[in-house]
């Protein structure tokens, strides 16, 4: 709300986070902000309140933001612009039937354990012939290859992505300078919260997107990291300063959720 009413174009902000609730509440604040701290804003706009539908400015989930960059290069990335997604359950079925179509011995590789390995894998942005590099051929880790690549060939036949593939393969499509170039011309400003349960895709995202221009805000805090099991590393937080020198670091430690009695006591 602030750059906005300094005069940056919406269209040129993006701000992200986790869930979509979150998402929500964020849109909620930023237009509640624009209509009433901003009024000269509303002349902008005719008179006319300031609506989620009028306004450009990207604020979503990761996963959101990356579906529609992938569907926006839908066939670079080997997709048509129709690709599904797969939830958990449905990741979970497939990897039970590649399994099964495999003859893995599923009391060995348990099926939920081995979708927990494969996520973790593409949360490190590892792909399966990669895996197979840096592990070896030994019996577990050929299997787990093994599993991994057919599961997804199999989601390439569906035209699907799983959830952990919509952050990794829009990493991919930025691999790709002139693609990466197009997106850091549209988001000069980037806005992320909770940035300490960011896991290594989605760090590796966000600091390709904000290199260009380098305006990026965080906003996270080490001590409150929850997301660890599912990949998140508050390493990303820690090491924030070494990763953008030029930062100013703004303590936010007055606290807005307690009372003053349990405070003292």
């Amino acid at each position: 709300a602030y750059l906005i009413a300094k005069g940056i174009l919406p269209e040129n902000i993006l701000a992200v986070t986790f869930t979509n609730k979150t998402a929500q509440e964020m849109k909620d604040r930023i237009f509640h902000l624009l209509n009433f701290r901003f009024p000269r804003l509303r002349q902008d706009f005719g008179g006319q309140a300031i609506s989620d539908f009028r306004f450009p400015i990207f604020i979503g989930t990761f996963h959101s933001f990356c579906v529609r960059i992938l569907r926006e290069n839908a066939t670079k990335a080997s997709f048509t612009k129709t690709f599904s997604i797969f939830d958990d359950g449905d990741s979970f079925s497939l990897i039970k039937e590649v399994m099964n179509e495999l003859g893995v011995n599923q009391k060995q590789f348990p099926a939920g354990m081995t979708q927990k390995i494969i996520s973790n894998l593409k949360n490190d942005l590892i792909a399966p012939d990669e895996y197979l590099e840096k592990t070896g051929n030994d019996f577990f880790p050929a299997t787990i290859h093994k599993i991994y690549s057919f599961y997804q060939k199999k989601l390439r036949q569906s035209n699907a992505l799983d959830f952990d593939d919509l952050i990794m393969k829009t990493v991919e499509l930025f691999r790709d300078k002139e693609i990466l170039e197009k997106y850091q011309d549209v988001f000069h400003y980037i806005n992320v919260d909770e940035y300490q349960d960011t896991n290594h895709a989605q760090y590796a995202l966000i600091k390709m997107l904000a290199q260009k221009h380098r305006n990026l805000a965080v906003v996270g805090d080490d001590a409150q990291a929850i997301y660890g099991f599912r990949g998140a590393d508050f390493q990303n937080i820690l090491n924030f300063e070494k990763d953008w020198p030029e930062a100013k670091i703004i303590v936010l430690d007055q606290n807005y959720r307690s009372t003053q009695n349990i405070l003292d006591a």
